[in-house]
């Protein structure tokens, strides 16, 4: 029979990759450097490659160590998934769910949400956490978070993926500003080349080029808004207009500013607001009740869809 490596040698061997530091990792998986030693180099040998170099000074990964970190990860998580699925039978809606929300998500659609979801479901405890998308996509898989919501197009491969409903995009600029002249707003080239946006990681950002079809914008001078309302008072100072996702102008973003806004003409861009988890997740009740309560809450908007695993 092939050799297998056990989940406590990859446990080794992930918190090494963490820690970066034999004695480190050692205390963080309870054990005596020697024995993680022994562990990782049983590993190794059973593996028949070498997974890290190491001297006195310094551990790092071989470039086969990179790819097996990455299936480790994988591994571990789902064999995390398979014992909370064991000690979650019989006892539906009863977990704790560790929730990522994006910040253009966050403060908009979890107040409407989580007071109907509490009340439903009264034994289900959602913990949250507001990350950018790659760093909640990240903790996903590191099995720090069960679900993430999200907003596509992102790159969602591997994972179970829930579609929930459609956030168009509003022109956000002062009143006078002539971008917001005339009945049928656009974004011609000339006005594109005013936008702001957000700083890098920000996936609104990449929405917001995708809705003026550039690839990207340079600015001259630098400016980039780290928040939303950074963005606004950057719109507001005069310094350009700014794309916002429907459910921030209406989730009342620019009460006590002197913008407006106003809907793009169809086919308006737009972002999908999406639930996603692990494809081995142990909540997949708890998946399917949360996207169900979302989805019932924004029917007026969002998109049907299935179930699916993105390709």
């Amino acid at each position: 029979m092939a050799y297998l490596p056990s989940l406590r040698q990859l446990g080794y061997f992930l918190a090494l990759t963490k820690e970066l530091n034999f004695t480190r990792a050692a205390e963080a998986c309870f054990v005596g450097q020697s024995t993680l030693s022994a562990g990782l180099k049983e590993l190794e040998e059973g593996l028949g490659v070498r997974l890290v170099e190491r001297d006195r000074q310094s551990v790092s990964l071989t470039p086969i160590g990179i790819e097996v970190l990455e299936r480790a990860k994988v591994i571990l998580a789902a064999s995390e998934d398979l014992v909370e699925y064991a000690s979650a039978t019989g006892k539906p809606m009863t977990a704790t769910i560790r929730l990522g929300v994006i910040p253009t998500i966050a403060p908009f659609l979890l107040p409407s949400v989580l007071p109907n979801i509490r009340e439903r479901f009264p034994e289900l405890k959602i913990t949250l956490r507001e990350d950018l998308t790659a760093n909640l996509l990240a903790r996903l898989a590191d099995h720090q978070l069960d679900f993430a919501l999200i907003a596509l197009p992102y790159d969602v491969s591997g994972l179970l993926v829930k579609e929930l409903f459609n956030d168009e995009f509003w022109l956000v600029a002062r009143e006078d500003d002539p971008a917001l002249k005339g009945k049928d707003v656009t974004l011609p080239a000339k006005m594109a080349e005013r936008l702001l946006l957000l700083e890098e990681g920000h996936c609104l950002r990449e929405h917001s080029l995708q809705a003026c079809n550039k690839s990207d914008i340079r600015k001259a001078d630098g400016m980039e808004a780290t928040s939303l309302l950074t963005l606004l008072q950057m719109v507001e100072s005069g310094f350009g207009i700014a794309l916002l996702p429907e459910m921030a102008v209406k989730g009342g973003l620019l009460e006590h500013t002197e913008l407006h806004a106003k809907p793009l003409a169809a086919p308006a861009p737009k972002r999908v607001i999406a639930l996603v988890a692990r494809s081995s997740t142990a909540h997949l009740e708890e998946f399917t009740a949360l996207a169900k309560c979302i989805e019932e809450r924004f029917k007026g908007g969002f998109k049907t869809s299935r179930i699916h695993k993105a390709t």
